[in-house]
């Protein structure tokens, strides 16, 4: 190809919609933030450790509900989870957005970062990394949804997702969504602050007790 080719491919290449990157932290403005509050349900999640994916298989349904805080700059997150035939819940994380920096989860008490949101190719799916250091580095991550159902196309996002944190196909556990306990529009229909959902049995979460979104110990 000649010299007078080539500023036309640069220029071809610049009007190209750039890809973007699967393994990047999202970085939201005011539209992203009004869309994240209302109720998203548990989908899969992937953890990096064996003692991790064994609880993950124990969660049978999960969702979370994100509330606007006062300020506009936090979303509440309230977990429920159905494990055996209770309902748990917890409300021990919020969202921080604050538009240039990335959407991170932090915990109520400490307000340290547990984790982040990324990039998703559709508004009906929200996924949350965790990158934790304590006694050792954590890796996860959980995908959430509007919807049960999602597409070929959305689960193989999730796994590129996971394939970035060098988790595997095997280090995946999808939400079997089998028991009735944890109903999710009781919690939709509310207009408690913090609404219960409908469950065999309601209750604090016990010492152990896995949360997808969670980091676990």
């Amino acid at each position: 190809m000649g010299s007078a080719g080539l500023p036309l491919l640069l220029l071809l290449a610049a009007l190209l919609p750039a890809r973007a990157d699967p393994c990047a932290a999202q970085r939201p403005d005011s539209s992203t933030a009004a869309k994240l509050p209302g109720t998203w349900l548990y989908v899969a999640g992937a953890a990096q450790f064996p003692q991790h994916r064994v609880e993950m298989l124990l969660i049978d349904r999960a969702f979370l509900r994100l509330e606007p805080a006062a300020g506009g700059q936090q979303l509440l997150i309230s977990h429920y989870v159905a494990v055996g035939d209770q309902c748990f819940t917890n409300n021990q994380t919020y969202l921080e957005v604050t538009a240039g920096n990335a959407t991170q989860v932090k915990h109520a008490k400490t307000h340290q970062t547990e984790g982040m949101l990324m990039n998703v190719s559709s508004e009906n799916l929200l996924l949350v990394q965790y990158q934790m250091q304590r006694e050792r580095t954590y890796l996860g991550q959980y995908l959430y949804a509007r919807n049960r159902s999602i597409s070929t196309a959305e689960r193989e996002e999730f796994e590129q997702h996971a394939q970035c944190l060098g988790l595997g196909a095997e280090q995946i556990v999808y939400a079997p969504w089998k028991t009735e306990v944890c109903q999710v529009k009781e919690v939709e229909v509310s207009s408690s602050p913090h609404p219960e959902p409908v469950a065999a049995a309601t209750a604090s979460p016990a010492p152990g007790t896995p949360w997808p979104g969670s980091a676990g110990n």
